[in-house]
């Protein structure tokens, strides 16, 4: 159940609607049910998944922008592709971000970005934040 539910906060964390997944893994590693290897294991895959959604969005549904439904409004989209543009597929290592990182897996959709280069710089930063904030968590907690 608690696999489950890391993998679906984790899922939800990584679309347009704001959730939070850090606090999920923070307090599974907290509690020491499961490997933390794991542990990072589903929520990347979680996360990662949530971003694929995105992409999908923005590659097959870009003609609806400005809908009123449509998920990310005209000021967001603008700066996230402008973003791409700048960057490239390189700027996708920035989707673990707060508030820009949906939107630039989003744009990246928009973009034509393909997939499988898609997936492995996603997974490797979204993968990265987890590890690191893993880490973290581990350290403070053998300090105390």
């Amino acid at each position: 159940m608690a696999l489950t539910g890391l993998f679906l906060a984790a899922l939800v964390a990584a679309t347009l609607i704001p959730a939070q997944s850090e606090a999920v893994l923070t307090g599974l590693i907290l509690a020491g049910g499961h490997p933390v290897s794991l542990l990072l294991l589903v929520a990347t895959a979680g996360n990662v998944l949530g971003a694929a959604i995105n992409w999908a969005l923005g590659r097959f549904l870009i003609r609806h922008a400005g809908r009123r439904w449509f998920p990310v409004s005209g000021v967001a989209l603008g700066r996230a592709t402008g973003w791409y543009r700048r960057w490239g597929h390189w700027s996708l290592l920035g989707a673990w971000l707060p508030i820009v990182g949906d939107p630039l897996t989003f744009a990246a959709g928009v973009m034509r970005e393909p997939l499988w280069r898609f997936l492995v710089i996603v997974t490797a930063a979204k993968g990265g934040r987890y590890a690191v904030l893993a880490w973290a968590v581990l350290r403070v907690q053998a300090s105390v």
